[in-house]
């Protein structure tokens, strides 16, 4: 049973693959086609062809991973939150969420300014004056 499960894997894999490099040569093919004046011509590596059925798996577990936690992320924010409401009647997460949106307003505005007047010095007049 394990020897017909290792060969329907081997299968499989093989048959992902398969298409992995098919949508690569296929693009990489589009791609040779266009205009050099097109701005979707981009410049890619032949070699990249070959290296798809390698990071393609670990991409795909990657970006799986990612939306895994973020639904355990929203999931949990939600009974917390629902929790919090039940428990705690005033609207405290509104006066929090206010308070800290000030802070990092605050910041960065005042990054910015900073930025402004660093870089763009001759532009950047203070208001009010001409």
């Amino acid at each position: 049973m394990l020897l017909y499960n290792l060969e329907f894997l081997f299968y499989c894999c093989t048959v992902v693959t398969l298409i992995v490099t098919i949508c690569t040569t296929v693009a990489y093919y589009v791609n040779s086609r266009r205009a050099e004046d097109d701005p979707k011509k981009r410049n890619y590596h032949p070699l990249a062809i070959l290296l798809a059925p390698i990071t393609f798996p670990l991409f795909a577990v990657f970006y799986i991973s990612i939306f895994i936690l973020r639904v355990i992320t929203y999931g949990v924010f939600m009974i917390l939150f629902i929790i919090a409401m039940l428990i705690i009647r005033k609207p405290f997460i509104l006066e929090w969420l206010k308070k800290n949106a000030t802070i990092i307003g605050d910041l960065l505005l005042e990054a910015n300014t900073l930025l402004i007047r660093i870089f763009l010095r001759p532009w950047a007049s203070p208001r009010g004056s001409a």
